[in-house]
Order: C-alpha cells, then structure tokens, then sequence
C-alpha cells in the first residue's frame, strides 16, 4: 500500500508540473477577495508575459497614470503587466510585474501550485521582501 501511495504522488506531481501557465487568470484583491481582473499569460519564444484583458476594479477606458516610461497614459486593458519570465525548473522567474495602481515595477517569479491555482510574487531585490498573490485559472 505505501509503495501504491508513492506511485501515486509522483504520477500527481507530474501531472501538476506539466501543466501550463498560459491562459486566463483571475486576480483577487488582497484584502477584500473581490475579483480585480482577468489576465492572460502567453509566450513569445521562450519568455512569458501577462496582459491585463479585462478590470473589475477601473472603468473601461482607464489609462495609467501612475506608469513609467513607453506604459504611461496607455490603456490599462491590453497592457503587459508581466514580462520576460523564463521557465526553470518548477518555477517561472528572472523577469518583471508591474502594478498598474501604483506603477511600479518588481521582480516576479510564478509557481503553478496546481492547474487551477498560480502563486505570484512580486519582489524588490530578494523574494523575501515583497507581496505574493494567488491567481485562479478562469473556467
């Protein structure tokens, strides 16, 4: 039964970590757990990014003020808030997030924690200082 049990959990485990980031996620507010936008992870080469598609939380037409650089004023639906991940391993890192409420931009690494459920985090140097947020697929 023990030897069943660990057949079982590999086959579980390999399941999980072959499944794909790319798609529609839904994101939640920290505090309030209400739905604030669905992105969508895509690929370009082997780099992966993330644009926002649509905003519970700004009206439609919203454009981003508080962004830096070639984002500033650009509409906030359609923009990549997630650019240049590389896949390593189990986890996706080495590239940026940026939040469009406040217009800064961090280091981010995303762990699929099952096919249904990211773990994003954003970070400033180490990831031991910054903000994790859990990210649903969308059905």
């Amino acid at each position: 039964m023990k030897r069943f049990n660990i057949v079982i959990f590999i086959l579980c485990s390999a399941v999980a970590y072959g499944q794909s980031i790319i798609g529609q996620w839904e994101t939640y507010d920290d505090k309030t757990n209400e739905k604030k936008a669905i992105i969508e992870i895509y690929t370009v080469g082997d780099l992966y990014f993330a644009k926002i598609l649509k905003s519970y939380s700004s009206p439609e037409n919203s454009l981003c003020n508080s962004c830096k650089g070639d984002k500033r004023n650009k509409p906030i639906i359609g923009m990549d808030i997630i650019e240049n991940l590389k896949k390593e391993g189990d986890v996706f890192k080495g590239g940026t997030i940026m939040d469009p409420e406040n217009g800064e931009t961090y280091n981010c690494f995303i762990k699929l924690l099952n096919k249904n459920k990211l773990k994003v985090r954003g970070y400033l140097g180490i990831a031991l200082f910054g903000r994790t947020q859990y990210w649903r697929r969308k059905k």
